[in-house]
């Protein structure tokens, strides 16, 4: 195959680490970022500062690149979708016009006949005060919300009239349940039920924010053969390429819901760089250019 060069958008820690794995299969990057100090470029063949609408700038990306993807998944649609009429985006950016907005993410999985915690949309006051039912909920932005921002806790109903909420904009009440364990699956999709998946990867979060990421995961093997499903049928019905997180749920019940999905590497898979003998970064790197798929094996450290 002749050599290619991939156009990653997004230049931080996730970058860095798709910057290292195309590296060692000589495969050129070139980072596109809206921070001038991104670490990627460290590692990356090229770096290009700008904004993610500049037009000239993204056509200058573009003539440097042989195929695209990114690091997290809130770069505009507007962007992805005019790269994709030159040089093929992977993962697809009608996926990121699901997974940017709650509601739809949480429409999508439910059609896939998969679970998740009961929600409901919220365009005003009236929406809250009708749905005291779901608390205690979280009440979250539709978009652009991550690591805990654009979310409000609501433990009672008299919570509800401490709000200071904006309603310009468009929210997700999600029913918080009775929380046992949060975990991921990480999954490579090279094309058509071609996955390479990792074992459940248990999760610990402080503040909506990841701190603790562990394998081997305790969680019962028909909630992991159940989550592995999942994961598989959202990557085929979205016909994902590349590396996806799905994080879920279980509650004290054992029942189990995905939270949500992550179209791109994931924090919690850095496990897999020192556990793998090919780790989700390298696996996207293949997927989106092609390569063949290598099983995956996971490192027994000696007792």
């Amino acid at each position: 195959m002749p050599e290619q060069i991939v156009g990653i958008l997004g230049g931080g820690q996730l970058g860095s680490l798709l910057c290292l794995a195309a590296k060692k299969l000589n495969i050129k990057t070139v980072i596109y970022c809206d921070d001038q100090d991104a670490p990627a470029q460290i590692y990356a063949s090229e770096f290009i500062f700008g904004d993610y609408k500049d037009k000239i700038k993204i056509q200058e990306f573009i003539s440097k690149v042989d195929v695209v993807t990114f690091e997290f998944e809130n770069i505009p649609f507007e962007t992805l979708d005019l790269i994709n009429q030159y040089k093929l985006v992977k993962p697809k950016p009608e996926i990121n016009k699901i997974v940017q907005h709650r509601l739809y993410e949480k429409d999508f999985i439910n059609k896939c006949n998969i679970s998740t915690t009961r929600y409901v949309s919220i365009k005003e006051k009236i929406d809250l005060n009708a749905n005291i039912k779901l608390i205690p909920a979280l009440l979250k932005t539709c978009r652009l919300g991550y690591d805990g921002k654009g979310q409000y806790k609501i433990n009672t109903a008299d919570d509800l009239e401490k709000l200071e909420i904006d309603f310009s904009q468009e929210y997700i009440l999600e029913k918080v349940i009775n929380l046992k364990k949060e975990f991921s699956i990480i999954l490579t999709r090279f094309g058509h039920s071609v996955h390479a998946i990792y074992d459940p990867i248990e999760n610990e979060h402080e503040n909506q924010i990841l701190k603790y990421s562990k394998i081997p995961a305790a969680i019962d093997e028909k909630i992991i053969s159940k989550a592995k499903d999942w994961a598989s049928i959202i990557a085929d019905d979205l016909d994902y390429i590349g590396t996806i997180c799905v994080e879920y749920f279980i509650d004290k019940n054992d029942n189990l819901y995905v939270n949500e999905i992550a179209p791109r590497v994931h924090n919690s898979g850095h496990l897999t760089i020192n556990a793998y003998n090919i780790s989700q970064f390298e696996n996207h790197i293949r997927s989106v250019c092609g390569l063949e798929k290598i099983e995956i094996k996971k490192y027994i450290t000696p007792k």
